[in-house]
C-alpha cells in the first residue's frame, strides 16, 4: 500500500487526530482520484462489516490439545563423540608433555653442590592424631557419605520416574 491508502484507511477507521483528519478531508474534497479511492475503501469497509466472523466449535480447544498431546515431545539431540578421538588427543598432549620434560632433563645440570641437609623423618604422630582429630575426620566422612547417598537415591528416583 502507498501512503495515501494507509492515510485513507486510518481516516475511515478514525485513527487520525483532528489536524491529520482535516488534511485528508481536504484531499478527498479537492482530488477526484483520492475521492474515488476513498469511496472504494468505504465500500470495502462496509463489505467487511457485513461479513460475520466464524467461531470455532465448542470442542476446538479440547481437540487441539488432544492432538498436541499425541505428538511425542522432541528429544534433545545427544551427539556421540568417538572415544578414540578423545584418547588420541589426550595421548598427544601426554606425549608432548613427556617429551618436553625429557628435553628439560636432558639439557639441565642436575648436580647440586652444598645440598648436605639432613632431614629428620621422626614424627611424633601421637601429637597430631588425637581423639578430636579422629572424630572430626569421621564426622566429615559421615557427612560426605550422607551427601553421596542422598544424591544416589535422588538419581534412582528420577530414573524410576522416567521409566
Amino acid at each position: 500500500m502507498n501512503t495515501i491508502d494507509e492515510q485513507l484507511w486510518d481516516y475511515i477507521d478514525g485513527n487520525l487526530d483532528a489536524a491529520q483528519a482535516s488534511i485528508i478531508k481536504e484531499k478527498i474534497d479537492t482530488d477526484a482520484e483520492v475521492k474515488n479511492q476513498y469511496e472504494e475503501l468505504l465500500r470495502f469497509n462496509l463489505t467487511f462489516d457485513k461479513i460475520e466472523l466464524e467461531e470455532p466449535s465448542m470442542s476446538f480447544t479440547r481437540n487441539v490439545m488432544e492432538s498436541v498431546a499425541i505428538v511425542p515431545a522432541p528429544v534433545a539431540m545427544k551427539t556421540q563423540v568417538d572415544k578414540k578421538i578423545i584418547y588420541s588427543i589426550g595421548g598427544f598432549f601426554i606425549i608432548s608433555l613427556l617429551a618436553l620434560f625429557g628435553y628439560v632433563l636432558y639439557n639441565s645440570n642436575l648436580t647440586m653442590p652444598g645440598f648436605d641437609q639432613k632431614i629428620n623423618f621422626n614424627f611424633n604422630l601421637d601429637k597430631y592424631i588425637t581423639p578430636t582429630t579422629v572424630y572430626s575426620f569421621l564426622f566429615a566422612d559421615l557427612v560426605i557419605g550422607l551427601i553421596f547417598l542422598d544424591r544416589f537415591l535422588r538419581d534412582k528416583i528420577v530414573q524410576s520416574k522416567k521409566i
